[in-house]
């Protein structure tokens, strides 16, 4: 099996609180992948190290056969990696299409000394407009492109921000808690998305999500957290029976 990501004994601590300790989990290239757990647990302060958003104290992650666990945040997206968040980071006074636009990589308009050329961008802008508005129809938003994103739902936010993260041609996402705060139906929605993407663009997820109910329909594999250490991993019916789990996440 060909693992995307690879962590071995990640260790995040701030002062004398451990919340990544010793963490080691693969990812496999093309699947699907749950991160779940108890609030405190630790699981987006992993995603912060595995992005690059802070630095691990210690332990090695891979990706893509490179080692990042002490590169910045713009080297690993450069690589193919991207991070949402519980809370879509958007710019709400850009509308819907130009919050697409930002991400896309290589953008000439963005060089100093091509910028007071527009014969040196016009096209590629065109071309990386008309990217943005296929992946905001994919994504149920085209006939939102011209709305500012502070005038959308919070359930199209995290569409959006599911568009926007497409169009820097990630290999891999990191998702957390896409379905927080959206209505049942739409948390449906995002999840379809995603097994949609998995299908047509070979993307890879690692998803924190406490929608058991849903993700539990959509990942091959979970890993749970609590404490900051990984007590289980399994697959869904595996995680489901675990008593532990039960004990510790469900309060059974």
């Amino acid at each position: 099996m060909d693992d995307l990501l690879i962590l071995k004994n990640v260790c995040k601590s701030f002062q004398r609180l451990r919340a990544v300790d010793d963490v080691s989990l693969t990812v496999a290239r093309g699947h699907i992948v749950g991160l779940i757990g108890p609030n405190g647990s630790g699981k987006s302060t992993l995603f912060n190290v595995i992005a690059g958003m802070i630095p691990a104290d210690s332990g090695s992650i891979v990706f893509d056969g490179h080692e990042i666990a002490r590169s910045n945040a713009d080297a690993i997206f450069q690589l193919g990696l991207a991070r949402s968040f519980q809370d879509p980071a958007l710019f709400f006074r850009m509308t819907v299409l130009d919050n697409t636009l930002l991400p896309a990589k290589g953008q000439r308009g963005e060089k100093p000394r091509l910028a007071p050329f527009q014969r040196a961008w016009a096209r590629q802008e065109t071309e990386l407009a008309s990217t943005a508005r296929e992946l905001l129809d994919q994504v149920q938003l085209r006939g939102q492109f011209s709305q500012l994103a502070a005038n959308i739902s919070g359930g199209q936010m995290k569409l959006l921000d599911l568009g926007r993260s497409l169009m820097s041609r990630p290999k891999m996402l990191l998702l957390d808690e896409p379905t927080a705060g959206v209505s049942p139906k739409l948390a449906r929605t995002i999840f379809e998305q995603v097994q949609q993407l998995r299908t047509t663009w070979g993307l890879t997820f690692f998803i924190i999500e406490h929608r058991l109910e849903i993700l539990f329909d959509v990942v091959e594999l979970v890993y749970v957290m609590h404490n900051g250490q990984l007590i289980a991993r399994g697959t869904p019916a595996e995680i489901a029976a675990n008593d532990y789990v039960r004990e510790i996440y469900l309060g059974l």
